[in-house]
């Protein structure tokens, strides 16, 4: 015999694992008998989204969850019916009606939801929120008000996406961008230009994006150059949530990305990688694709057309 307990218990393995599916490893736990969930994704070149409806779930990331999954990106959580508590480290956010804020898939996070509840969750590739950015530190679990004009273009653009069945790759790439642009005002740390530590940050982040063909470019050079002990330099990266070796590569990957955009630049990909200060062409070919999701080849023809 099939109790009312057991088909709410198949419901919520069912709804969690179609959660774990579509936006990464996450555990949860019904908050009473009342629970409810439902999901429908939405995929377009590089869109990937879903929408979420629940209710009385308490919905997390552990660091367990995080040390066992590959996500690296972030999500941007758009609030379309009812509220919901968001938290991720130092920070809490409750949501209602029309909110907005980014969640870091590679830190542990809890989500609440008490009531009748939707929410479209959109991935937010990392590599797009550190372009937008420009490396300043974002503020994950806060609040960005549906009062305010950006929030209410970026979910007229979300909504408008989630209509348009046909788009390319291209075309898909330029609505995130879009997207992260008009969020991360919202939830950047402010820029100090008085700020001694701040205005350093900056020297080295010049002096790099100055090197990065150069194939000695590494922790220790770059300390030595800016008048920084290494440890220094790690723990400033550090409180901005960026390791230095991984800032290097990802930063020569993102130029590279940008060359095979373009239709003027034609040189071979071996060429490429050693212009941008890889040493090695199978290693440059592995660390592209898991940061892009494809071969930088297969990434060049995507743009040729």
């Amino acid at each position: 015999m099939i109790t009312a307990s057991t088909v709410r218990n198949e419901a919520f393995e069912s709804w969690l694992s179609q959660v774990n599916q579509a936006c990464g490893r996450f555990d949860a736990r019904a908050l009473d008998t009342d629970f409810y969930g439902e999901l429908a994704e939405f995929r377009s070149g590089a869109i990937n989204l879903s929408v979420v409806d629940m209710a009385h779930v308490h919905l997390y990331r552990t660091s367990k969850d995080v040390s066992t999954s590959s996500d690296g990106h972030y999500y941007a959580v758009f609030q379309m019916r009812g509220s919901s508590q968001l938290e991720q480290g130092d920070n809490r956010a409750q949501l209602g009606c029309g909110d907005i804020a980014l969640i870091d898939a590679s830190r542990p996070s809890d989500m609440i939801y008490h009531e009748d509840c939707r929410q479209l969750s959109l991935i937010l590739p990392r590599q797009v929120v550190e372009r937008g950015s420009h490396f300043n530190a974002v503020n994950c679990a806060t609040r960005i008000s549906a009062s305010s004009p950006l929030a209410s273009l970026a979910n007229k653009l979300v909504l408008d996406t989630r209509q348009q069945e046909g788009l390319d790759m291209q075309e898909s790439e330029a609505v995130l961008d879009a997207l992260a642009s008009l969020l991360l005002p919202g939830i950047s740390a402010r820029d100090s230009s008085a700020d001694p530590h701040e205005r350093q940050f900056r020297k080295i982040i010049a002096f790099i994006d100055a090197h990065l063909s150069d194939e000695e470019l590494c922790p220790e050079l770059i300390a030595r150059e800016v008048g920084i002990s290494v440890r220094g330099l790690y723990r400033m990266f550090s409180k901005r949530g960026l390791v230095v070796a991984q800032y290097i590569k990802h930063r020569r990957l993102d130029f590279c990305a940008e060359n095979l955009r373009r239709a003027d630049v034609e040189l071979k990909l071996s060429a490429l990688c050693y212009a941008w200060g890889f040493s090695d062409s199978s290693y440059f070919s592995s660390a592209f694709k898991s940061r892009f999701g494809v071969s930088p080849g297969a990434y060049r023809k995507r743009y040729s057309c």
